[in-house]
């Protein structure tokens, strides 16, 4: 019985926990309302933490697009207006998923064309390598080849 809750322990302790960033006081009663503003902030960045949402940082910075988020969808918003809005203001940057447009071209095409150009370096290199000349037999194996030979006979 001590080995399994020690076993259960280890799995709740390893297991990741929400981040609950979201304070009570910012949780709005409409659920379809808090659902939409989970969602939206699920995908714009904290601009401090840079690398967390704000729906998962405790910056207070992400508090306050949190309440902007809310405040936009009070005002019956929709999604893609409420993220319009916070881009105007933030900049592209705060979109945890930047858009696929031609100034953010090189940034979604980078990846494919290290992939394709590493591919093509190793396509030459392998062209260009040449295959080891054979060696010749030391005169060991030249006496066991000719012993195989015999012992086949002719066919």
């Amino acid at each position: 019985m001590r080995a399994l809750r020690s076993a259960l322990l280890a799995l709740a302790l390893l297991m990741p926990a929400a981040a609950g960033a979201v304070q009570p006081e910012e949780v709005m009663k409409d659920p379809g309302l808090e659902s939409r503003a989970r969602s939206i902030s699920a995908g714009l960045r904290c601009l401090v933490c840079q690398n967390q949402s704000i729906d998962d940082s405790d910056a207070p910075l992400a508090r306050d697009l949190r309440l902007i988020v809310r405040e936009r969808l009070r005002q019956g918003d929709s999604d893609g207006a409420v993220v319009d809005y916070v881009v105007q203001r933030y900049g592209e940057f705060v979109l945890l998923r930047p858009v696929l447009a031609w100034h953010t071209a090189f940034l979604w095409l980078t990846p494919a064309l290290v992939v394709g150009l590493g591919g093509l370096a190793l396509f030459v290199a392998a062209r260009r390598r040449k295959p080891a000349p054979p060696r010749a037999l030391s005169a060991a194996e030249e006496a066991a080849v000719a012993d195989l030979m015999r012992r086949a006979g002719p066919r």
